[in-house]
């Protein structure tokens, strides 16, 4: 095994943080209906606990409202209690097979909660980034000890890894700062 493979699994690794962290920031509300905003609500259903969009189509109808069409009808009334239930701050409306979902607007004091929760999200991605940097550089130390690769190539692996942080601490600020954006926008 040489530098290079250690360094694009290890890339990897840091590519599906990244992935992570948007997906968990996709779920903070803004103010605008987003289906993202559902995707952590779990619903009992025949027995167990599943994701609402496995009971159900999650749809946009307009800026200020989501639709969730239930496939089963025993499942709406459920659904709609998940949703209510998911302390997302929302009041669905069950009108037949459909369950209508408004976003209300947010408040400023929502507002700076969300943007610092967007924060501390990006602070646990950094985290994790700097462990993958970390189990890197062991690696490359572990590598050398066994004298399959040279000092230089373990300097040079090191330096490789802290610009892998950077780059992708770099992604990190930038959706941060995008998300803040969204949150902040009246």
């Amino acid at each position: 095994m040489n530098v290079r493979d250690v360094t694009q699994k290890v890339e990897l690794r840091m590519k599906k943080t990244i992935e992570a962290f948007q997906h968990e920031i996709a779920s903070i509300r803004t103010g605008k209906a987003t289906t993202a905003l559902l995707d952590r609500v779990k619903v009992e259903a025949y027995g167990q606990q599943m994701p609402l969009k496995q009971v159900g189509n999650v749809g946009v109808l307009d800026v200020h409202t989501l639709n969730v069409q239930v496939w089963d009808k025993s499942m709406v009334s459920p659904a709609e209690r998940a949703i209510r239930d998911a302390n997302l701050g929302l009041n669905p409306s069950a009108d037949g097979q459909n369950i209508r979902v408004s976003i209300p607007p947010l408040t400023e004091e929502r507002r700076k909660e969300y943007a610092k929760l967007t924060k501390k999200f990006g602070e646990d991605a950094k985290v994790s980034l700097r462990n993958h940097r970390r189990d890197l550089i062991h690696e490359f130390e572990k590598l050398e000890k066994e004298k399959k690769i040279s000092e230089d190539e373990k300097n040079r692996g090191k330096k490789d890894a802290d610009d892998l942080l950077h780059k992708f601490e770099k992604q990190i600020n930038e959706l941060i700062t995008l998300k803040e954006k969204e949150i902040m926008e009246v």
